[in-house]
């Protein structure tokens, strides 16, 4: 049987600033690849931790049916809050302990919701480690920062 993998990563340029979520999604049998697909988008003005999540949440609402994954993060906000924390938030009406907002609470939602359909097993992993399959997961996310980056001076001549 299949088991499937995502590699989720997210960057931001500035923070607030331009940035992007990649993800690498994998069937695998064994040591062997099935199936690949690879995710990506970002925003003009938005922060690290936004696209962390959204990349996740990307990576869990593009499966179509309910299926046993494992999400491999290099946040630790994203594992932390995922496993930890949220159970809290959601009992004290998403608050935080000192009874302030969660930021990112959109989001935090629609990861519970994306979540709730699957079977999820969550991994951290050291980023910029060389760990191959978040190197790639980090340039899908470069990838999808690029078109919200502002290009290197108003001088640029079609130069690469």
């Amino acid at each position: 049987m299949a088991e499937l993998f995502a590699y989720t990563d997210g960057a931001c340029s500035g923070n607030p600033g331009p940035g992007g979520w990649g993800v690498l999604l994998r069937a695998m049998q064994g040591d062997r690849v099935l199936k690949e697909r690879e995710l990506s988008g970002g925003e003009a003005e938005t922060t690290n931790n936004r696209m962390e999540l959204l990349a996740a949440i990307n990576a869990l609402e593009v499966l179509e049916r309910p299926s046993t994954i494992t999400v491999v993060t290099d946040s630790a906000y994203v594992k932390n809050g995922v496993t930890g924390w949220i159970h809290g938030w959601k009992r004290n009406g998403w608050k935080t302990s000192n009874k302030k907002p969660v930021k990112n609470v959109e989001l935090w939602q629609r990861l519970d919701t994306a979540q709730a359909r699957h079977d999820v097993h969550w991994e951290w992993v050291k980023g910029h480690a060389g760990h191959p399959e978040n190197e790639k997961a980090d340039e899908l996310a470069r990838k999808g920062m690029a078109p919200f980056k502002p290009s290197n001076g108003a001088g640029n001549r079609g130069q690469a």
